[in-house]
């Protein structure tokens, strides 16, 4: 029998859960607005809609809850689930604190209950295959990474441009570039550089550039923003080629471009939908068949290196890492 799964708020990604296809059964929503709860239930076929995130909580027949609500309630709410005895699955990122991230997962171990950050991208069959190249020395040995995503986030009330709810370009696209570095190199990094264009409203990073130092000489460097059309692409850079990945985040196409010597091999890893491969490795992990994809470690990790990237850019010079 699949999970049964509450929704916390009617925030619009929840869409991508619902129709990836999963076998996940979603039973209810919760939002202040009661009348936007059962508008949305209505839409989306949910049988329950609660006027309150403290009534879905309380719902004794949902075993897990979706957390989309925005960055900055990531946290607290994770842990009300929690303590309320629900799995959780937050949506990315958990936070910027990675101290906030800690207590998290210590109320999810506490309680007995499984916790997860939700990179959907980290699921799909292709960030495996991209690792399993490199490692196999495809292009030699790794030097750098690039990666970039962003786009015009253009409604001025745009959650992602308010510094209140913790927006801005690298908590909304950018930590995809920190997630895919990291990723791809297999390792954290050691010290981190970043500076940004502040705007939105309360000057949330709108434009950011950031380099990462990874152990070995590896490094990365990205851009990332809500202010201008910066595409969306990952690759990785040996001594022998490089290995290219167009719009990793989404893996529409999931073909991985092997380039070296002047040739490109095409890996064509085949589509898959990144939310369902998500949901059921929650699934599992809840059912004790292992831990998940995305660990307590990974999520401190990321965290770790978001506070960093603002902390450079705060001081304007190189921030260690841990």
């Amino acid at each position: 029998m699949s999970l049964r799964w509450g929704i916390l708020s009617t925030a619009h990604i929840a869409d991508k859960l619902l129709g990836s296809g999963s076998d996940q059964e979603f039973v209810a929503v919760g939002s202040r607005d009661l009348g936007r709860a059962q508008a949305y239930a209505r839409e989306k076929g949910l049988a329950r809609a609660h006027g309150s995130y403290e009534d879905l909580l309380a719902d004794p027949e949902i075993d897990a809850i979706y957390n989309p609500l925005p960055n900055a309630l990531h946290v607290e709410w994770s842990i009300r689930a929690l303590q309320a005895g629900k799995h959780v699955l937050c949506e990315k990122p958990m936070s910027r604190h990675p101290g906030q991230v800690a207590r998290a997962f210590d109320v999810a171990e506490a309680e007995g209950r499984v916790l997860a950050e939700a990179f959907m991208w980290r699921h799909h069959p292709q960030v495996a295959r991209a690792r399993e190249l490199i490692a196999a020395g495809d292009v030699g040995d790794l030097k750098v990474i690039r990666a970039a995503f962003a786009f015009v986030a253009t409604d001025p009330n745009d959650i992602r441009l308010q510094a209140s709810l913790d927006g801005g370009g690298l908590m909304d696209v950018g930590c995809y570039c920190v997630s895919g570095c990291r990723a791809l190199a297999s390792a954290e990094p050691e010290r981190a550089y970043a500076e940004y264009v502040p705007g939105g409203n309360g000057g949330v990073d709108v434009a950011l550039t950031a380099t990462l130092r990874f152990p070995g000489g590896v490094l990365a460097h990205f851009d990332c923003g809500l202010s201008y059309e910066g595409g969306d692409q990952l690759e990785a850079v040996g001594s022998d080629g490089s290995l290219f990945m167009d719009d990793p985040w989404h893996g529409r196409e999931a073909v991985i471009e092997v380039r070296r010597g002047g040739s490109v091999d095409r890996v064509e890893v085949g589509p898959a939908n990144s939310y369902a491969l998500e949901l059921a490795d929650f699934e599992a992990a809840v059912r004790g068949q292992g831990e998940p994809l995305l660990s307590r470690a990974d999520a401190i990790a990321q965290a770790r290196v978001i506070e960093a990237l603002y902390t450079s850019a705060e001081r304007t010079a190189p921030c260690p890492i841990g």
